[in-house]
């Protein structure tokens, strides 16, 4: 018997610890596909990660934000634009940890580590930094609905 009860708690553990991650998982994920996409240059599989109407974008490249149905697209031209005139290729960024979730019923608020890299006029770039996420939960999952780039003055790669 007492065998039983320690292998009771010791599952009851498991679902308790699987249980507390799924949420974080659940609304991580469009924003890990929304970055693996943006990484494959893969526009209509990025915008598909974010809501279609109420979103924000907030980022460094003029006019620094975007908002409403086409916000994804703009963003999109928007940099593609600004990378041009600043001798930008290669881009690509690695998402880091999770370093604060907030769940409150069909909405969520992410703060995930990441660092931008890219090669500016052949020269190898890095930026540190944090992205913010809000999303919402529909009925087809959990979609971004804003989303902010904070990170200081890209430096050389070392």
């Amino acid at each position: 018997m007492k065998h039983l009860i320690v292998a009771f708690v010791c599952t009851m553990g498991f679902v308790v610890a699987a249980g507390a991650a799924t949420p974080a998982a659940q609304f991580s994920a469009p924003i890990h596909q929304f970055i693996d996409n943006f990484n494959k240059g893969d526009a209509a599989a990025a915008a598909a990660t974010h809501a279609t109407t109420g979103l924000v974008i907030i980022d460094e490249v003029p006019p620094y934000q975007w908002q409403g149905s086409d916000a994804f697209k703009a963003w999109g031209d928007d940099l593609a634009a600004y990378d041009k005139s600043q001798g930008i290729t290669d881009e690509f960024v690695k998402l880091g940890e999770i370093t604060r979730t907030e769940v409150g019923g069909d909405r969520a608020y992410v703060i995930i580590d990441a660092v931008y890299q890219f090669k500016q006029k052949g020269v190898a770039m890095r930026e540190p930094a944090q992205m913010t996420f809000t999303l919402q939960k529909g009925a087809g999952g959990w979609l971004i609905s804003s989303w902010t780039w904070t990170g200081p003055t890209p430096m050389k790669a070392k």
